[in-house]
């Protein structure tokens, strides 16, 4: 048996948000091969589930890696097998950090996004994740329990993040990771998650060798993955230091089935 373990934007997704006929092929006969699937993103589990659902994916076994790897989902028992969250004391000092930067931050509950305004940052999030809005001024006030993630977003001015980072630096080295998907959005959770963590806890889990681990993606947050797994994929798209962690790197890109491709090429 063989895992794959794939991000979504940039990766498994063209660049329409959706999975090809090409590649859908591939991954029907990738499972009836009797292969298994890890839909990995930084994306919250209602936004893949709706992703896997409208692409189709709708495979036995198929589990998905949420928030980073923050949150392990078995698709077919519709229930977590990990979770690694924040504290609610954790959220309310990133978010009193952020505002003071002038950053927009935002949270989540398990089923939505939770915001301090309905400004630009959301709503260009909002193109890709369909989660309906919770406008609170105090997000831990509104929180049941510590969240999955927080994301940091400047559409602008990705000098003003890395400043953010630097402020945090102290602070986070044994609370949380952070970590950029792309250059606005600043992904911010706990210290022992990661896209890395869950090929990790997986393998583990099904008692599959990370030598049969594939892991696939195109963003600084999928490095750790691209490490962990035995073959790490960087997309033809990917960052440079993304193609440098990796152990190949696909000959097409994300909106000309790189990935599939590549993967028919080895299996």
């Amino acid at each position: 048996m063989k895992i794959l373990f794939t991000d979504l934007d940039g990766t498994l997704l063209n660049n329409q948000s959706m999975v090809s006929r090409n590649t859908k092929a591939f991954l029907d006969d990738f499972i009836h091969a009797g292969n298994k699937l890890v839909l990995t993103s930084g994306r919250p589990l209602p936004s893949i589930l709706e992703v896997k659902e409208q692409a189709g994916l709708n495979y036995p076994g198929v589990l998905i890696s949420a928030s980073n790897g923050t949150l392990v989902y078995d698709c077919d028992s519709k229930t977590p097998i990990q979770e690694k969250r924040l504290s609610l004391a954790q959220v309310a000092y990133l978010q009193a950090q952020a505002e003071a930067f002038q950053l927009h931050i935002q949270t989540y509950t398990d089923d939505a996004i939770v915001t301090a305004a309905e400004d630009e940052e959301i709503r260009f999030y909002r193109r890709r994740v369909h989660l309906p809005l919770l406008l609170a001024e105090d997000y831990a006030s509104v929180l049941t329990n510590g969240p999955l993630k927080m994301l940091a977003i400047h559409l602008k001015d990705h000098d003003r993040l890395t400043a953010f980072c630097e402020h945090i630096a102290d602070w986070a080295a044994d609370k949380i990771q952070y970590i950029f998907s792309n250059d606005f959005y600043l992904e911010l959770f706990h210290k022992d998650a990661g896209k890395g963590s869950s090929v990790r806890f997986v393998c583990d889990y099904f008692q599959i060798p990370l030598t049969d681990a594939f892991a696939a993606g195109d963003a600084d947050n999928d490095i750790s993955m691209i490490r962990e797994a035995g073959c790490g994929i960087a997309m033809q798209n990917a960052a440079p230091e993304v193609k440098e962690a990796a152990d190949v790197i696909t000959a097409k890109d994300n909106d000309h089935d790189g990935l599939a491709e590549f993967m028919k090429s080895v299996l």
